[in-house]
């Protein structure tokens, strides 16, 4: 409870994680749960089918960022084995985190003062791809920024510990072909306790597993205040 209140406290304002030129005003929720009938009309196995779909309400509402998904059950990740179980119960489809959709090669930026704690480039199909863990400490209180769907040259020359300012550029969105195989996007999620991790934490968890990570993951949104 502590770290939810404090992450409160940090600011009455909106945060950006990616593309600072943007204006909020051209950011956009998007709904991609399985409640949503427009996904049943496309193939959730296929980026580029995605993709055309979240580009296409880009462009019917004239904005930028479609952002959002926190504790959002989806049936993307029916596709790939690293969700999938045949143990219904065990299936990982809930998302911990929120992404921003928008183009490959935009900025991705610190949300707060840290250090990099870990990255690695998580290849299984339908995973993060290259990512970034930043450690954060604030009055006592530490906790972690995940920053999941980079690109290659994002961790090439990252080092562990590495102080980073808030606002500062930490890498860049990549392409389906290293991003897990997923229109371009940043995977944002914070974490109390990473649990022995190092460059990688659960994003997606299964529904018997959902009161232990919701207390883990705390709503990205206390940081980003998107709405």
């Amino acid at each position: 409870m502590k770290l939810k209140q404090k992450l409160i406290e940090l600011s009455n304002f909106p945060t950006k994680v990616v593309a600072s030129h943007i204006d909020f005003d051209k950011y956009i929720s998007i709904d991609l749960s399985h409640q949503n009938a427009e996904l049943k009309k496309i193939k959730l196995n296929s980026s580029e089918s995605l993709s055309d779909y979240i580009n296409n309400y880009l462009k019917i509402h004239s904005k930028k960022i479609a952002f959002g998904g926190f504790l959002e059950k989806r049936e993307i990740y029916n596709r790939s084995s690293h969700f999938n179980t045949q143990n219904t119960e065990n299936q990982r489809n809930i998302h911990l985190g929120i992404d921003l959709w928008c183009e490959t090669n935009t900025a991705v930026f610190a949300a707060l003062n840290g250090v990099i704690h870990s990255f690695k480039n998580n290849t299984a199909y339908g995973d993060y791809g290259p990512t970034i863990i930043l450690e954060h400490c604030i009055d006592g209180i530490t906790f972690y920024t995940l920053y999941g769907h980079l690109s290659l040259d994002s961790i090439t020359n990252s080092r562990v510990g590495t102080k980073v300012k808030a606002a500062e550029v930490i890498g860049y969105l990549g392409t389906a072909e290293v991003n897990g195989d997923y229109p371009p996007h940043l995977h944002f999620q914070i974490i109390k306790d990473l649990q022995g991790n190092f460059g990688d934490y659960p994003g997606v968890c299964s529904a018997n597993e959902l009161d232990f990570y919701k207390e883990n993951c705390p709503d990205p949104n206390l940081i980003l205040k998107l709405k």
